[in-house]
């Protein structure tokens, strides 16, 4: 990977969104929590929730991961709270769809995802963007389980 790469990798925007990840920590009385980690680089996302009428009502996380796991764990701090169950399969599966198949960048209110675009050319970095998703899908099945 040339240096020129990593610094397109590693944007302003991008290490803007890891620096300030929303709801970060564990809750009091989550109705779910899972855990996931990628074997390829070691980065790790423990999301949990509480469930309420369908949405998620609250929601924390710990992330242990690369700027790009952070960044991407960042933009679904930001959002979680209301969401549903399909809200967040449809984004992971927009997100991945971007990154794997050359996808356009999912759709509001998910298009602060497009800063990660360029990670597209890293496959080895796709698994770290899209574990704080599938934690958070994770741990709403564990809450309905």
């Amino acid at each position: 990977m040339a240096d020129t790469d990593l610094m397109q990798l590693y944007s302003r925007r991008i290490l803007a969104l890891a620096s300030d990840i929303p709801r970060l920590g564990t809750l009091d009385a989550p109705t779910g929590s899972a855990h996931r980690r990628s074997p390829q680089c070691g980065s790790s996302v423990t999301a949990h929730v509480v469930m309420q009428d369908g949405r998620i009502a609250e929601f924390g996380q710990e992330v242990r991961a690369c700027a790009l796991g952070q960044a991407s764990a960042s933009v679904l701090g930001a959002l979680a709270v209301g969401l549903t169950r399909d809200d967040i399969a449809q984004a992971t599966e927009q997100l991945t769809a971007m990154l794997k198949t050359d996808g356009p960048p999912p759709s509001a209110p998910f298009d602060g995802l497009e800063a990660l675009l360029p990670a597209r050319e890293f496959p080895n970095r796709h698994a770290s963007i899209l574990l704080a998703w599938q934690a958070t899908l994770d741990a709403i099945d564990d809450s309905q389980g």
